[in-house]
């Protein structure tokens, strides 16, 4: 089902993690948040300003951050850990894999300022490799919206079932895609523009570059498709079959090549023997450098013209 398009305001995916947690704060008592000294940032904050008692600031500890939340979760509560993804999956990982996935507990992992769109703050901070680390944790469920709105559903909607989860969240403003009648189901794809000549798969800050990079095709006569697979883990497996249908897919991640979004797809497309030509947009196997995200984006392929450029040459191989 296409998407509910809406007027063009923007926001960070950051910002529908602070709106949901205050909406989770209000209808559960059980919900907690736990942050690593960076809740302005990380928009954990508005959760502590409304709850105090059940917002717990850890300081630059994000292993005790995640132990902490995991020994919560045995007692009841439902545990948010949040913090920027460099420092919580690299900090952090013994801890989530251990006391997190192997124990199932109901911790949700919330970690923002994804990707190379982070930008001035530099490769050390640009976590490229999350999703590849996370989808091969058992017993996580790992998802990427693409924008606040759907960041604030999925919030919403992992809140409500138990064990663990990893949500992927970005710094910078996104366009608003969807509305507030939009229905999130982990698992499930959605359709954000229709075509027939070929099909990308998006997710996160990927899908709005998708979208720009279809209305200039479309100016050429070329007809796309885009998908938002907002979902990584599971996969939607249908609607990578019902895409390949173009006869031409083409994966969009603001990550690593290797082992996130174009990895999972390419897994399908091998395990179903789907004929389909296939291609990857994202970052290619290397660190980029500080500068802007509109700078950045341009110089490794990541914009909508970029991702524009290899659809039309793929379109054209098809041909």
């Amino acid at each position: 089902m296409s998407a509910q398009t809406t007027t063009a305001k923007e926001a960070a995916t950051r910002d529908g993690y602070g709106n949901a947690l205050v909406k989770l704060g209000g209808s559960d008592p059980n919900v907690v948040v736990l942050d690593a000294g960076v809740s302005d940032s990380t928009k954990s904050g508005k959760f502590g300003e409304k709850w105090p008692a059940r917002f717990f600031n850890m300081g630059i500890s994000e292993g005790d951050m995640i132990c902490t939340a995991a020994g919560m979760a045995k007692c009841g509560k439902t545990a948010f850990a949040t913090s920027f993804i460099a420092f919580l999956l690299g900090r952090g990982m013994d801890q989530i894999f251990v006391s997190v996935a192997y124990s199932n507990s109901n911790v949700k992992i919330i970690g923002t300022h994804a990707g190379v769109a982070i930008g001035e703050d530099g490769p050390t901070a640009q976590a490229i490799g999350d999703v590849a680390y996370m989808r091969a944790v058992p017993n996580f469920i790992v998802i990427c919206p693409a924008d606040a709105v759907e960041a604030e559903k999925a919030i919403l909607e992992i809140a409500r079932i138990k064990g663990p989860a990893y949500v992927r969240l970005g710094r910078g403003n996104v366009k608003t895609i969807y509305d507030d009648s939009y229905k999130f189901e982990i698992g499930k794809a959605s359709v954000v523009a229709d075509g027939n000549d070929a099909a990308i798969i998006a997710s996160g800050i990927m899908v709005q570059e998708s979208m720009a990079a279809a209305e200039l095709l479309k100016k050429e006569g070329i007809s796309i498709k885009v998908v938002n697979m907002s979902t990584i883990k599971p996969i939607d497996r249908d609607a990578i079959i019902a895409a390949a249908e173009t006869g031409m897919m083409i994966t969009a991640e603001d990550h690593n090549i290797i082992g996130g979004l174009g990895s999972a797809v390419a897994e399908v497309i091998a395990e179903e023997g789907l004929a389909v030509k296939f291609q990857m947009v994202g970052v290619k196997d290397r660190f980029a450098e500080s500068d802007t995200q509109k700078v950045l984006f341009r110089k490794y392929g990541l914009d909508a013209e970029a991702i524009a450029d290899v659809v039309k040459k793929a379109v054209a191989a098809k041909s």
